[in-house]
């Protein structure tokens, strides 16, 4: 059900992703002791063909979700060759429960299998039931740790293989 919701592809330094980027931001210091995510970021990373950043619209245009994916090879953090990073999903309160980080989900990885990628991979947190929800609902498993809090507790990796490229 799309709900009047649109997906468009920003940058993500856009004025939008920043906003949203911002709310997340504020829940993960409520959901981790006054910790955001320092995971680093620039916006090239983003740049299709080796990422995409999308934000959800509602009808009246304001931005609700997000959620992008970067490229990632083989390096000390534990990436593979062919990964494909999810980062910085986010649903804004009002309009949880709609569907939103599903769809987007999906999205991302439609969008990474186009671009050639082997492996959808993301870090989550404990205190993201939700997200761990969603994820193994979407066919993720929990995996060995990699990426900036590999060595974090708290820290949840999860993949999910992407269909080898049609011939």
């Amino acid at each position: 059900m799309s709900h009047g919701i649109n997906l468009r592809a920003v940058p993500y330094d856009h004025p939008d992703a920043l906003r949203l980027d911002a709310q997340v931001q504020v829940e993960y210091q409520q959901r981790y002791d006054g910790e955001g995510d320092a995971t680093f970021l620039d916006p090239a990373m983003f740049v299709p063909p080796s990422g995409l950043y999308l934000v959800a619209y509602d009808a009246s245009g304001t931005p609700v979700a997000s959620g992008g994916w970067r490229g990632q090879e083989k390096n000390e953090e534990g990436y593979s060759d062919g990964d494909a990073e999810i980062k910085r999903m986010y649903v804004v309160p009002q309009a949880r429960g709609l569907g939103l980080a599903r769809r987007i989900l999906a999205e991302l990885e439609a969008d990474a299998h186009a671009a050639g990628r082997r492996r959808m991979v993301l870090e989550t947190g404990d205190q993201q039931p939700e997200a761990i929800a969603l994820y193994l609902s979407s066919g993720y498993a929990l995996s060995e740790k990699f990426g900036y809090y590999r060595f974090y507790e708290s820290s949840r990796c999860m993949t999910k293989p992407l269909p080898a490229p049609s011939s």
